[in-house]
């Protein structure tokens, strides 16, 4: 099946960064140390973003909680 024209938006997907290994630390993608995560219905859990603080770790989070699905979401540091 094929999606309608108007469905299929391949720019809204990011395109991967290539990084080497040899590429200097603050030249990589920036440090996102937050992790907005989803547990659905079936114990299921997921990374759902990555931020650079907190604040917006949490208000992503209360974003998709108010959009009243069941799923839980919650924010916690990478590790």
């Amino acid at each position: 099946m094929s999606w309608p024209a108007e469905r299929r938006d391949d720019t809204a997907r990011p395109t991967p960064r290539r990084v080497s290994p040899a590429m200097p630390q603050d030249e990589r993608e920036p440090a996102q140390p937050w992790v907005v995560w989803r547990q659905d219905d079936n114990g299921n859990r997921f990374e759902v973003r990555r931020c650079a603080t907190r604040e917006q770790a949490e208000t992503l989070a209360a974003e998709f909680e108010a959009r009243g699905h069941k799923q839980l979401y919650w924010v916690a540091e990478r590790t």
